[in-house]
């Protein structure tokens, strides 16, 4: 299990998403500043997270704005 925190480490576009990803309000945060602070996350778009270990928050990114938006 990573020990990444997705409550307090910094988050930027390179951090892989972890086995242990959890929906935080650090997590929110990183979203509403590519978004704006009217983003608001779904189920749909969290199981994606969940199911998508290795690959990067910029790639959830550019999945919300192709599929989500």
């Amino acid at each position: 299990m990573s020990n990444f925190d997705w409550h307090s480490e910094p988050l930027n576009d390179e951090t892989i998403i972890t086995k242990n990803y959890k929906n935080t309000q650090n997590v929110r945060h990183y979203f509403y500043s590519h978004f704006g602070n009217n983003w608001k996350n779904n189920r749909t778009f969290m199981a994606w997270l969940k199911e998508n270990e290795g690959k990067t928050l910029k790639d959830a990114v550019k999945e919300f704005k192709k599929n989500y938006k």
